[in-house]
C-alpha cells in the first residue's frame, strides 16, 4: 500500500470506501483479518467469567435494572469479592452507612457505559432465564448465574476484538498491511489489554478500546468533508465513549483541535471564508448537542445516585496544587505500574505517533495532543498508578493510537534498514519476545508473585520471569481450565493477604 499524504487522503477515502467489495480473498488485508479472527477464537477459552473489583460497580447497573428494575446495588455489594467489600460491607451483611449518598443510593461512581454495551447480549439471556423459570426449570435468573457471567465475559472480549480489528484497519491507511498486523498483535498481547479483555472482563477498559476505535474510525472516514448528519453521528459516538470511560474526553480533543484549525484556515482565507465558517460552526453545535444527548445515560444515573447530573462521585474538590505538580515521571517509569517500564512495547508505539508526521502532519498533531492530554489527566490523579492494576490500565483507551504508532515505527524501521526481509524478521522476533515477556509478567501479577498494588521489586520480578514462571506456569494454566473457581478463590485469598499486609505496613 502506498504511503498516504494529506494531499491525497481524499482520493484514498473514495477508493477505500469501495475497497471491501473489490478486494479478493488473497488480498493481504483479508488474509490478515482472517488471522486476527482465528487468534480471537483460539483465545476465547481464556475468558474468565467473573465480576470482581471495579467490575462490581460497572456490572451493577445492568444487573440491578434487569433483575430489580431499579438502581439498587445492595445485592451487588453483598455478593462482591472480599477485596471489594472490605470497608463497604460489615461482617453481618449490612452496608457501611458511609456508602450511601444523600439520595439514599449506594455510592457507585463507576461508569454506566459498559452496562449499556452489555445490554444487547444480557437482556436476551435474562428473558431466556425467566422463560425457563416459568416452565419449571431450576435456573437462577438473578444476574449472577453462569449464563449471565459467561455472556458478559464473551461480550467484553468481542468488543475488545472489534476494537482491535478497527485499529488494524486504521493502521492499514498509513502502513503496509504486514506492519499493521504486527502492530495489532504487539499491542494486543504485549500491553495491559489482555488482563482486561480476558481475565477481568467486568472492567471497562476493553469497552473503551472499542468506543475509541469506532470514534477514530468514523472521524477519519469523514475527515475531509463532514456533513451535518455526520457531525451528529460523530457526536453520538463521542457521547458513548464518555459513557464508557470519562477520561476518554482526552480523545475528543481530536475533533476540537481539527475544528480550531478549520476556523483559523477559513479566517485567514482571502476575504474570510464565511460560508465555511458558518458550516463548521453549525456542525460543531450539532456535534456538542449529539454528544450531550448520548451522554444522558451517565447524567441520569448521576442525578439518581448523587442528586446532581454532573456529580461523578470521585469526591474531593479541585486541587490546583496537584494540577501544578503532576506525577509525570512516575506515571511512565515508576515500579508502581509505570506505563513504559511495565509495558515496554509502548515505547516504539509512542515514538511512532511522532514519526507519523512524515505521513500526515495534522493527524500526528491531533493524536499526540490527545495522548498528552490523557497523560496529564492521569498524572494529576491521586490514583495515577491505577491501584490494583497491571501496568497503567488508564492508557488502554489509547490502544488505537498505540497500534497505529507501533505499525508506523515498524514501517519506518524497515525503511531505515533498507532490507525488507531482514526488518520483518527482526521486528517479528522482538515483538514475539515482548509478547512472551508480557504474558509471563501478567502471570506473575495474576498469581501474586508480584504485588497487585503498589511498587514491585524489579530484581525479584526478573528472577521470577526466568525461574518461578517456567516452574509454575504449566500447573497453573491447567488449573485455569480444569478448576478455575478454586484457582480464582485462591488468587482472591492471596490478594486479601497482600492487601492486609500493605495496610499494616501503612499503619506502622
Amino acid at each position: 500500500m502506498s504511503q498516504l499524504t494529506q494531499a491525497n487522503l481524499a482520493t484514498h477515502y473514495k477508493s477505500s470506501d469501495a475497497a471491501p467489495q473489490c478486494l479478493g480473498p488473497a488480498h493481504p488485508r483479508n488474509r490478515y483479518t482472517k488471522i486476527l479472527l482465528l487468534l480471537f477464537f483460539l483465545t476465547l477459552p481464556l475468558v474468565n467469567p467473573w465480576v470482581r473489583g471495579d467490575g462490581v460497580g460497572y456490572y451493577a447497573y445492568i444487573r440491578s435494572l434487569m433483575v430489580e428494575h431499579r438502581l439498587d446495588f445492595t445485592n451487588d455489594w453483598r455478593s462482591a469479592n472480599e477485596s471489594f467489600t472490605m470497608g463497604r460491607v460489615r461482617p453481618d451483611g449490612t452496608i457501611n452507612p458511609h456508602e450511601y449518598t444523600r439520595t439514599g443510593h449506594l455510592d457507585n461512581h463507576f461508569a454506566v457505559g459498559p452496562s449499556m454495551l452489555w445490554a444487547p447480549f444480557l437482556l436476551p439471556v435474562h428473558c431466556a432465564m425467566l422463560t425457563l423459570q416459568r416452565f419449571g426449570f431450576n435456573v437462577r435468573a438473578n444476574g449472577y448465574s453462569r449464563p449471565y457471567l459467561v455472556t458478559m465475559a464473551l461480550a467484553t472480549s468481542l468488543y475488545g476484538f472489534l476494537g482491535l480489528l478497527i485499529c488494524f484497519r486504521l493502521a492499514c491507511l498509513y502502513t503496509d498491511e504486514r506492519w499493521a498486523l504486527l502492530g495489532t498483535l504487539g499491542i494486543w498481547f504485549a500491553s495491559s489489554l489482555p488482563v482486561y479483555m480476558y481475565f477481568n472482563p467486568s472492567w471497562s477498559h476493553a469497552h473503551s478500546v472499542f468506543a475509541v476505535a469506532v470514534f477514530l474510525w468514523y472521524w477519519q472516514r469523514t475527515r475531509q468533508s463532514r456533513t451535518l448528519r455526520q457531525w451528529v453521528i460523530l457526536g453520538l459516538i463521542s457521547g458513548l465513549a464518555l459513557d464508557v470511560y470519562y477520561a476518554n474526553i482526552a480523545v475528543l480533543l481530536v475533533p476540537f483541535v481539527e475544528s480550531l484549525q478549520g476556523y483559523w484556515r477559513s479566517w485567514r482565507a482571502p476575504g474570510r471564508d464565511w460560508q465555511t465558517l458558518r458550516r463548521l460552526f453549525g456542525g460543531n453545535l450539532l456535534y456538542c448537542l449529539a454528544t450531550l444527548i448520548a451522554f444522558l445515560p451517565t447524567m441520569i444515573t448521576r442525578q439518581i445516585i448523587y442528586g446532581l447530573p454532573l456529580s461523578f462521585g470521585y469526591g474531593g474538590g479541585v486541587d490546583f496544587t496537584q494540577w501544578a505538580a503532576p506525577r509525570l515521571g512516575s506515571v511512565l517509569f515508576s515500579s508502581d505500574h509505570g506505563l513504559l517500564v511495565w509495558t515496554p512495547i509502548l515505547i516504539p508505539a509512542v515514538a511512532g505517533l511522532f514519526l507519523l508526521r512524515r505521513h500526515d502532519r495534522a493527524l500526528a498533531a491531533y493524536l499526540v495532543t490527545a495522548l498528552l492530554a490523557l497523560y496529564y489527566l492521569i498524572a494529576i490523579d491521586s490514583c495515577w498508578d491505577g491501584i490494583s492494576s497491571f501496568g497503567n490500565r488508564f492508557f488502554i483507551s489509547l490502544t488505537p493510537l498505540f497500534v497505529l504508532g507501533l505499525a508506523v515505527s515498524l514501517s519506518e524501521f524497515a525503511k531505515w534498514l533498507g532490507r525488507e526481509r531482514k526488518a520483518r524478521a527482526i521486528a517479528s522476533s522482538v515483538t514475539a519476545l515482548l509478547i512472551v515477556w508480557n504474558l509471563a509478567f501478567i502471570f506473575q501479577w495474576g498469581t501474586h508473585l508480584v504485588p497487585a498494588r503498589g511498587p514491585i521489586s524489579w530484581k525479584q520480578m526478573v528472577r521470577n520471569q526466568f525461574l518461578a514462571v517456567p516452574q509454575r506456569a504449566a500447573a497453573e494454566f491447567a488449573s485455569y481450565f480444569e478448576n478455575r473457581r478454586a484457582l480464582m478463590h485462591r488468587i482472591e485469598r492471596d490478594d486479601i493477604r497482600q492487601l492486609r499486609e500493605q495496610e499494616l505496613k501503612g499503619k506502622r
